[in-house]
């Protein structure tokens, strides 16, 4: 479904399904409240602009002394970006660079969320799994170590009381 805004009563008519909010709340307050209305608002044009293209392929191409509506179109836009670029200065909001170069695969950046929170637990407990193999090998050692060297038990098993004293 096609977002569309109209800037006259800045209010928005209809909403995608994965949109976070719905069409009956208010745009955020400030400058960002500002930018998604003009975001909403450059979709308008370039929806509007298309069909505009595909009605005056088809007829009116010949018509003297007449302004085409594309070119009128192609003005919005150009506003729309425009007026977005200005505001965009006075957002200090950082992107990552690979979500951007997914939307502009088509790839769902939430899709890439996802794959790096999976990833992340996956070498968290693959560490975890080292963290332990080495504490179980340590236990081993010091047994042995205890074992054939009974004078290295006092270092090797530290009691209670020396632990605390070395927090």
């Amino acid at each position: 479904m096609m977002t569309s805004y109209n800037p006259e009563s800045q209010t928005l008519s209809s909403h995608a399904p994965d949109s976070p909010r719905s069409s009956q709340s208010p745009p955020p307050s400030g400058v960002q409240g500002d930018l998604e209305l003009e975001l909403l608002g450059l979709a308008n044009a370039l929806y509007n602009l298309g069909t505009t293209v595909i009605n005056d392929s088809t007829k009116d191409r010949d018509r003297p002394g007449g302004a085409k509506l594309v070119g009128l179109g192609a003005n919005e836009v150009v506003n729309h970006l425009m007026s977005i670029d200005n505001k965009a200065q006075d957002i200090r909001t950082m992107i990552p660079f690979q979500v951007l170069s997914d939307i502009d695969n088509a790839r769902n950046p939430m899709q890439l969320t996802k794959e790096r929170l999976e990833r992340a637990a996956t070498e968290n407990q693959f560490m975890n799994g080292k963290i332990a193999a080495i504490d179980s090998y340590r236990k081993l050692l010091n047994e042995a170590l205890t074992l054939n060297f009974p004078e290295t038990a006092e270092y090797l098993h530290p009691s209670q009381d020396d632990i605390k004293m070395e927090l």
